[in-house]
Formats: C-alpha cells, sequence, structure tokens
C-alpha cells in the first residue's frame, strides 16, 4: 500500500508539472521587455528608428544601426533576429561586430517586445522577418544581404533563408527545434504534443541556397552542443559548422574562432 501511495504521488506530480509545462510555455520560452512608443533608445551607435503598420493593431518596430564609416555606402545590411530576452537594447552590443566591417545591422522586435506589437505566433514571427527583408530589398541587392540569428532568432533566421536570397545565413547557438530542445530537458513527456511552437530549423536548412555559418559552444547551458550538432549533417558541403570549445550560450565573441569565423564572412566580396 504504501507503494501505492508513492506512486499515487509521483503520477500526481507528473501531471501537474506537465500542466504547467502546457500552459507557462509561453512563459518559459519567452521573456519580453515591453517599451512604450514614446520611449527613446539611447545607444552610443548612429542609429534610425523604424516603424512599420503591419495591421491596424500590429506595429513592427526595428532599429537600423548605420557602419562606423562610410555610412553612405555599406558594405550590404546584417538582419539579425535576436534571441527570447528583453528588446532590441538587450541586444544592440552586438551590432559592433558588423557596423565596424563596413555593415548596416537592422534588428527588428518580435510582438511584445519592446516597441513592436501584435499577436505573438509562430507565423507573425516569419511574416515579421518577411516585411524586414522586403524592406532591406528596397535598399540592398540580395547578396548584400547577410541574415543572422542569435538563440531563438535562428529558426526564425532559417525560415527567412529559406525563402529568401541572400550573401550568407549565419545561425549563433542554433536549436534542431523548440520541441527537441525541450524534450532534452523533459525526456518523460510527450513534448512534441505539448508545444504550441515548432521553429523547425531542421526542415528549413536544407531548402538554403546560400551558405551556412554556424557557431555553437560546447559549454552551452542553454541550447546544448548535442542539439545543434544535429544540424551538421544537413549542412551542404560549401557550409560551415565551427565548434568554439569551452563557448557558453552567450560569451562566443570572447573566443578568436568566433570572430575570426565572423570576419571571413564579413569581409568577403
Amino acid at each position: 500500500m504504501k507503494k501505492f501511495g508513492w506512486l499515487k504521488l509521483l503520477l500526481l506530480l507528473y501531471g501537474v508539472i506537465g500542466i504547467a509545462i502546457y500552459y507557462g510555455q509561453d512563459y518559459f520560452l519567452f521573456h519580453p521587455e515591453p517599451m512604450a512608443r514614446k520611449q527613446t533608445y539611447k545607444f552610443d551607435q548612429r542609429h534610425r528608428e523604424v516603424n512599420i503598420a503591419v495591421s491596424k493593431e500590429a506595429n513592427l518596430n526595428l532599429i537600423q544601426f548605420m557602419p562606423d564609416s562610410n555610412g553612405s555606402n555599406p558594405k550590404g545590411v546584417v538582419l539579425y533576429f535576436h534571441g527570447n530576452r528583453k528588446n532590441i537594447g538587450w541586444y544592440a552590443r552586438h551590432t559592433t561586430a558588423f557596423t565596424r566591417n563596413g555593415y548596416e545591422v537592422w534588428m527588428p522586435d518580435y510582438p511584445g517586445f519592446g516597441k513592436s506589437t501584435g499577436k505573438f505566433t509562430e507565423q507573425v514571427l516569419y511574416e515579421y522577418a518577411a516585411v524586414t527583408y522586403q524592406l532591406a530589398r528596397s535598399r540592398f541587392n540580395a547578396d548584400s544581404i547577410i541574415i543572422y540569428g542569435k538563440s531563438m532568432g535562428t529558426g526564425i533566421a532559417a525560415e527567412l533563408a529559406s525563402r529568401k536570397n541572400c550573401k550568407a545565413l549565419v545561425l549563433e547557438t542554433p536549436y534542431y527545434s523548440i520541441p527537441s530542445l525541450f524534450s532534452h530537458y523533459l525526456p518523460v513527456y510527450p513534448i512534441s504534443r505539448m508545444i504550441h511552437y515548432q521553429l523547425p530549423t531542421y526542415e528549413y536548412l536544407p531548402r538554403v541556397i546560400a551558405p551556412v555559418t554556424i557557431f555553437q559552444g560546447t559549454d552551452d547551458g542553454v541550447v546544448p552542443y548535442s542539439n545543434a550538432k544535429k544540424l551538421q549533417p544537413l549542412l551542404k558541403s560549401k557550409d560551415t559548422f565551427i565548434t568554439i570549445n569551452g563557448g557558453s550560450h552567450n560569451d562566443l565573441a570572447n573566443f578568436p574562432a568566433f570572430r575570426e569565423g565572423l570576419e571571413a564572412i564579413l569581409l568577403k566580396p
């Protein structure tokens, strides 16, 4: 009877945790920090703020960071799809790697992040990315556009590059898919039937024509190295998977292998 009591307790606990995962998945996955439209970003870099009325109810806010020099004739533009925290202000520090090499960086916020509004769904993430790309194409040729994804943004970037031409696709700390990432931490749950978001990077990579570069650290505590490594067999012969030994989720820029790999992309004609 005592064993039966423990079994009931375990089953109850299993059910409670499962319910919490299902109904709280947005809380676990996304950590936005909204801003009022009248608030002003204060960046050291030269920048322009752009607001696009996607619909009557939805606004896409993005910041265009200017190159350090020769701003009137940039080498191209990096469309930077950031991670799941706060807003553009949190990720702006990463733009200098591109602006010092003569590129503009256009960084959009997702619905509910910063000044962007609208319904937050996977399809809307893809739609906002497509709007950003279309705006970039009004000024730049496709071979001057680099699509860049960091963490959560890697699935969005991969989806965009699977449909649109670009100079290169760069993925920093990518996941195989959101369900596969959850399953790594919660293997006893039927995650594929519980998670609303898919972001299946593995489906999009084989459709990308442009060169692909992946950066992944071996000590990543958010996206395990093994999860990102599953993407390597999907790469083309001209693509590159760069392992950063000792790198974690947010410090890859501190490693020479990352900086050298990124500069090789940016300096390529």
